[in-house]
C-alpha cells in the first residue's frame, strides 16, 4: 500500500507540476508584456522579503507532520485531534507574527527597492503582498493531515484548480486594465478560497477533525519533542532564507544591477525553480513512505531505498540541467523576447545550480521523514554566513553570476557536513566513504551525459528558436536517457525499478498477449 500511494502521489504530483508550469508560464508572459520587467522585479523582490518573514513559522509544519505518522498508522484519532488543534493555534499565532514583522519592514521598503519608475505606491504594494502571506496561514493547518496520510494528490488537485482560476482572472485584469493592485487583490481572494476548499474537504473525509473544540491537550512529552525539533528548524528556516531568499535583495541593492535585473534574473530563476518544483512534488510525496520505512529500523533496506532514490534523483536532474542549459535561450526568445536574455556566464552557473540544488531531494526526504531537525541546527547558520559573504564578494567581481556562485559554494557545506553525518550515518547506519562515493559517481555520470550532448549539438546549427527548442530537446532526451539506461541498468541500485516498474509492465503485456 505504501508503494502504491507513493507511485500515485508521485505521478499525480508530476501532472500537477506540468499543468502549473504551463499556466504560470503563460501568466508570466502576459505579466511581462503588459507591465514589464520593473514590475516583475518588484514582484520577485517582495516575494523574497515575505519568504524571510516566513521564518516565523519556525518549521512547526514539518515537526508536526512527523508526529502524525504513528497515530495515523494506529488510527489514534484522539492524538490526531490534539496534534491538529495544537497546529491550528500555532499557525494563528504565526499569521499574527508575520503581520507584525511585515509592518516593521514596511518603512524600509523604498530603500530596499531603490530607484524605480513604477506609478503605484511601493508601501501599498508591499502591504498587499504582506496580506496575501498572512491569509495563507489561515486554515492551512488542515493540509498537514493530508500530507501525513499520503493524500498529497488531493491537495494538488485543489491547488491546480485554484491556480488556474487565479491566473485566468489575473490575466484578464492585466489585459483589460494593466492594474497591478487589482492583480494582487485577486491573489489574496483566491488564496483564501483555496484554503477554505481544503479545510472543507478534510472536515468531510476526516469527520472527527471537523470540530476540534473538545480535543485534549497535547501531552507534554510530544510538545517537548515538537519544540526541540522546532528549535532546530528555526536555524534551518533562517539558513534557508539567507541561501535562497536574499538573491533578489542583493541584486536590487547592488550598484550596476538594480530592480530591472531582479526581473531579468527572475525569468530564468522561475524556469529553474519550476524544474525543481516538478520533482520536489514527487519527492515530497515519498516522504511519508520513507517515514514509515525508517520506523521499521531495517537499515540495510533503508540504504537500498536511499541509493535507488538517489539514482533516480541524479538521472532526472542530470537530464534537467542539460535541458536547461541548451533550451533556456531559445525558450526565452520565444516566450518573452531576446532582449530578456542574460549573459552566458550566468547561464552556466544557473545550470550547475539546477543540478546541485536538485541532488538535495533524496537526503532531504530522508532527513525530514526521520525527524532530523534539531541535531544539525547549526549547519544552516554556517551555510547562510558562507552564502552571504561569498555572494557579496563574488557579485563585486562577477556581477549577477556571483550571486549564484555564492549559493553553490554555501550548498557544499550541507553536502560535506550535514547529509553524511546526520542522514547517511545517523538514519541509515552507513559510512561517510560510501556516501561520498555515491555522490561522486553520480556527478561524473551527469557530467559525461552533458559532455556527450554538448559535442553532439555542436554539429547542429538552427536559427529558428522554436525549431531549436524542439529539435535540441528531442535529441537531448534521447541521448541522455540512452546513456543513463546503459550506465545504470546493470547496477544494484536500478534493481528496485526493474522490480517495481519494468517487471510489472512486462507481466501486464504478457497477460494481454495470452488473452488475445
Amino acid at each position: 500500500m505504501r508503494t502504491k500511494n507513493s507511485i500515485r502521489n508521485g505521478i499525480l504530483s508530476l501532472v500537477y507540476s506540468f499543468i502549473s508550469i504551463i499556466i504560470a508560464v503563460i501568466a508570466q508572459a502576459v505579466f511581462i508584456r503588459t507591465l514589464g520587467n520593473e514590475y516583475n522585479g518588484i514582484k520577485s523582490l517582495f516575494t523574497n522579503i515575505l519568504s524571510m518573514l516566513s521564518i516565523a513559522e519556525l518549521g512547526f509544519g514539518s515537526a508536526i507532520v512527523y508526529n502524525f505518522y504513528k497515530p495515523l498508522k494506529d488510527n489514534d484519532q484522539e492524538s490526531i485531534q490534539s496534534l491538529l488543534k495544537y497546529y491550528k493555534v500555532v499557525y494563528q499565532s504565526v499569521a499574527g507574527i508575520v503581520l507584525i514583522l511585515g509592518l516593521l519592514v514596511l518603512p524600509f521598503v523604498s530603500m530596499i527597492v531603490g530607484p524605480t519608475t513604477i506609478k503605484e505606491n511601493l508601501y501599498v504594494l508591499f502591504l498587499l503582498f504582506l496580506l496575501q502571506s498572512v491569509v495563507s496561514y489561515l486554515l492551512t493547518y488542515k493540509r498537514s493531515i493530508l500530507y501525513a496520510d499520503q493524500k498529497n494528490y488531493i491537495i494538488n488537485i485543489i491547488s491546480v484548480i485554484f491556480l488556474f482560476l487565479t491566473n485566468l482572472f489575473q490575466i484578464i485584469v492585466l489585459l483589460l486594465t494593466q492594474n497591478f493592485i487589482l492583480y494582487l487583490i485577486l491573489k489574496i481572494i483566491f488564496t483564501i478560497l483555496e484554503n477554505v476548499a481544503i479545510h472543507l474537504y478534510v472536515n468531510k473525509h476526516y469527520s472527527y477533525l471537523a470540530d476540534l473544540s473538545h480535543a485534549k491537550e497535547l501531552p507534554r512529552k510530544i510538545k517537548k519533542d515538537i519544540h526541540q525539533k522546532v528549535s532546530g528548524l528555526l536555524f534551518h528556516k533562517i539558513g534557508g532564507f539567507v541561501v535562497t531568499g536574499t538573491d533578489s535583495i542583493i541584486i536590487s541593492m547592488t550598484k550596476g544591477l538594480g530592480i530591472v535585473y531582479v526581473g531579468l534574473y527572475y525569468n530564468y530563476y522561475m524556469i529553474s525553480n519550476y524544474i525543481n518544483t516538478i520533482f520536489s512534488n514527487i519527492f515530497n510525496s515519498l516522504t511519508s513512505s520513507v517515514g514509515n520505512l525508517l520506523v521499521e529500523k531495517n537499515y540495510e533496506k533503508s540504504r537500498s531505498v536511499y541509493k535507488s532514490m538517489l539514482l533516480f534523483n541524479s538521472w532526472i536532474f542530470g537530464l534537467s540541467a542539460t535541458l536547461f542549459y541548451f533550451l533556456i535561450t531559445p525558450f526565452i526568445k520565444v516566450w518573452i523576447g531576446a532582449d530578456n536574455l542574460l549573459p552566458q556566464l550566468v547561464l552556466v552557473v544557473m545550470t550547475l545550480h539546477v543540478y546541485i540544488r536538485g541532488m538535495r531531494k533524496t537526503p532531504s526526504a530522508f532527513k525530514e521523514a526521520g525527524g532530523v531537525f534539531y541535531e544539525d541546527r547549526y549547519i544552516p547558520v554556517i551555510e547562510s554566513i558562507v552564502n552571504l559573504v561569498a555572494s557579496l564578494i563574488l557579485t563585486h567581481y562577477f556581477g549577477l553570476a556571483g550571486v549564484l556562485m555564492g549559493t553553490i559554494i554555501s550548498t557544499m557545506v550541507v553536502y560535506i557536513f550535514n547529509y553524511p553525518k546526520y542522514v547517511y550515518e545517523k538514519l541509515l547506519h552507513g559510512t561517510k566513504k560510501e556516501y561520498a562515493w555515491l555522490y561522486f559517481k553520480h556527478a561524473i555520470v551527469a557530467l559525461l551525459v552533458f559532455g556527450v550532448n554538448y559535442v553532439a549539438l555542436s554539429f547542429i546549427t538552427i536559427t529558428n528558436p522554436i525549431l531549436e527548442f524542439l529539435i535540441y530537446g528531442i535529441i537531448i532526451v534521447i541521448i541522455s536517457n540512452i546513456l543513463y539506461f546503459i550506465i545504470y541498468y546493470r547496477t544494484a541500485d536500478f534493481e528496485f525499478y526493474k522490480k517495481q516498474i519494468l517487471r510489472k509492465i512486462w507481466n501486464k503485456l504478457k497477460k494481454r498477449k495470452v488473452k488475445s
